[in-house]
């Protein structure tokens, strides 16, 4: 009896489960979310290795292998090249600094030997007029102890103003401007060269040179090393490389890299106007403030020394004579040492001389770059002629009209091209 009641339950239950519909219907959802199947690898790994097998080349291998070694190889050498430059840069930059403060350095001694040197003379010229005064009513002992003062101090002035114008501070300040100049120059050019990239050992070689030639042109030291202060003759300075000794190509390139027949003309023009008007000009000045600073530098000491000797006949027999020559004297060394050195004549020789060889250094570098045949090898012609025209101090069309107007006043004939370069330059 009871297994016919639960078998009817579970029949009512089932069937009423089967009869029972939902009011809402939920419609079904999409599959968001799948599980990707994984590529089968092997067989697509062994494909592969296939096609390897028959498509690649044991001597393509081999060669590419070369290429990356030397492209390796060229990297390697590059940065080599480059911490060369940066070497060189970093010993130019310590000769700056160093130029520099020799300069104000020297430009000290210049201002502080001149001070002492006026002072000393004319206190040795008091000295002796004050001896000359008292003469008739001093004692002997204080016109002795007066007269012997003023020898000494004159004495001391004639040793120093021969050391000041052996060594000339106002002339060694000038030449360690310029040399901090020209380093700070190649300073600049060494950066550019390895900002531009792709150095090579032509570079750094020249850098080096250019260093040293610099290093003997405006040396450090005095003793042993110091330029002639007083030479024979005016001479331009030289700071650059000398070109000799370098082979020059012998082939001659097709008209291109910016350069034409009409741009060497010009540049040639340039050459001849300036040797013809500025370097003239500048050796004839440098001569003028040579043979001025020469006069000066012999005839301080010698004033002074006639002070010191003079200084010692004060009060004997009873002469004037005696003293006014010391007087005299002292007064006028101590003018002739204010204005040889306060007016600072071997700076001003010094600066014809640098500025002379500016115009050499021109000259020389336009020569230079012609006498090279081959026009690759040359720096750019549009480049070249608007360094040379900035260095100058004029324009391209300047220049071009300079270069045109001296070539037909030449071929004319007529001797009015100087007053025609003088006006443009």
């Amino acid at each position: 009896m009871v297994c016919l009641q639960i078998f009817s339950a579970a029949n009512l239950s089932s069937s009423s489960l089967k009869t029972v519909n939902a009011a809402i219907h939920i419609p079904k959802l999409p599959r968001v979310f799948s599980t990707p199947q994984l590529p089968k690898t092997k067989p697509l790994l062994e494909d592969f290795i296939n096609v390897s097998r028959h498509h690649i080349n044991t001597d393509q291998l081999e060669k590419n292998s070369v290429v990356l070694t030397t492209q390796s190889h060229q990297w390697n050498t590059n940065d080599t090249i480059i911490i060369k430059l940066y070497a060189v840069l970093e010993a130019v930059s310590d000769r700056v600094e160093m130029h520099h403060n020799i300069a104000q350095q020297r430009n000290n001694w210049n201002t502080l030997l001149l001070n002492s040197i006026n002072m000393i003379t004319l206190t040795a010229t008091t000295l002796a007029g004050v001896a000359s005064a008292a003469a008739t009513t001093c004692s002997h002992s204080s016109l002795l102890a007066l007269k012997l003062s003023s020898a000494l101090l004159f004495s001391a002035a004639t040793g120093l103003l021969l050391i000041i114008n052996k060594i000339n501070p106002s002339q060694l300040t000038e030449e360690q401007r310029n040399a901090t100049r020209l380093f700070k120059q190649l300073q600049r050019q060494i950066q550019t060269t390895i900002a531009i990239g792709n150095p090579s050992e032509e570079d750094v070689k020249d850098a080096m040179d250019k260093v040293l030639a610099l290093d003997k042109a405006y040396p450090l030291p005095l003793l042993g090393a110091m330029l002639e202060k007083y030479p024979a003759k005016f001479e331009p300075a030289v700071w650059w490389p000398s070109n000799k000794g370098k082979p020059q190509s012998k082939k001659m390139g097709k008209m291109n890299n910016g350069w034409s027949e009409e741009l060497e003309m010009e540049m040639r023009e340039v050459v001849e106007v300036i040797k013809r008007k500025d370097t003239e000009d500048y050796n004839r000045l440098g001569n003028i403030a040579l043979k001025i600073n020469k006069s000066l530098a012999v005839a301080g000491p010698l004033l002074t020394g006639i002070a010191a000797v003079g200084s010692t006949f004060i009060g004997n027999n009873g002469s004037s004579l005696a003293a006014f020559v010391p007087l005299m004297a002292g007064s006028l060394a101590a003018a002739i040492n204010t204005f040889e050195h306060g007016g600072q004549v071997g700076m001003v020789f010094e600066m014809y001389r640098g500025s002379a060889g500016f115009f050499n250094f021109i000259e020389t570098s336009i020569e230079s770059t012609l006498s090279e045949k081959d026009l690759e090898k040359r720096e750019n012609g549009e480049l070249f002629e608007m360094k040379m025209a900035l260095k100058l101090g004029r324009s391209i069309s300047n220049l071009r009209e300079l270069a045109s107007k001296s070539a037909s006043y030449r071929m004319e004939g007529v001797g009015e091209i100087d007053e025609f370069a003088s006006k443009l330059f």
